[in-house]
């Protein structure tokens, strides 16, 4: 088992508990809104009015955000159900970073010794260097160091960015469907098995059977007359 399906069977999980907590550069305020926020019911107008502030805010620059996605896709690289883009996985720990406080500062550091560890290790910025090379900076902090009581800072922002990568994908719609999870979804029920009823020795009242398995008309509403008798 890979580390992606790990993932999604960690998920899959607490979904059944109960509920889980495009990127581009040039991704627009109003374009976040219509990701981030699609429903936007049961929120009360000063919900509404933060969100709104803090869509139209901005506080990674284009470095940052293009450094974010970088990382962001070594962290869960793309496959056939979809991408870190399609899940706008950027926009999301954006908003993350600019609604929770105590994100902001260890995110923007983190990048930046990113950006200084390439630059010692291979002479240019991170985004710059071959995946190979990134993924050597990103393994020396991929872990928690055993010995440590109080890990180092850029171990603290790893733990923080993968966090904020898994759930900003796996709570998209594309990061859902690869998960296959889907909820409280109505099926089409025809009765119990014709086999199961002839092992009992029993049958379904040929009259009852056309009026209520009838899947043709499931979405019909029973009529009964006065005297309680089923009419559809």
């Amino acid at each position: 088992m890979n580390r992606r399906e790990s993932i999604k069977n960690i998920l899959l999980g607490s979904l059944a508990g109960g509920a889980l907590l495009r990127s581009c550069t040039t991704v627009t305020p109003d374009q976040m809104a219509d990701v981030i926020w699609q429903y936007q019911y049961g929120r009360t107008p000063q919900e509404k009015a933060l969100d709104e502030k803090l869509l139209n805010t901005k506080y990674f620059s284009d470095a940052e955000r293009e450094l974010i996605r970088v990382v962001a896709n070594l962290i869960l690289p793309p496959n056939e159900s979809g991408s870190i883009e399609q899940a706008a996985v950027v926009p999301f720990i954006e908003f993350m970073a600019k609604d929770i406080k105590e994100f902001a500062v260890p995110i923007r550091e983190g990048l930046t010794w990113l950006d200084v560890q390439a630059k010692q290790k291979y002479g240019q910025i991170f985004v710059a260097c071959n995946p190979e090379s990134q993924k050597q900076i990103l393994d020396t902090i991929a872990f928690e160091l055993p010995q440590k009581k109080e890990q180092p800072q850029e171990i603290k922002f790893f733990k923080l960015i993968r966090n904020l990568v898994v759930t900003g994908y796996f709570t998209s719609e594309v990061g859902i469907k690869e998960l296959g999870y889907v909820g409280n979804t109505p099926n089409v029920w025809d009765g119990v098995p014709q086999d199961v009823l002839d092992e009992m020795g029993l049958a379904y009242d040929p009259e009852w059977l056309a009026k209520c398995v009838d899947q043709e008309k499931r979405n019909e509403t029973a009529r009964w007359d006065k005297k309680g008798n089923l009419l559809t």
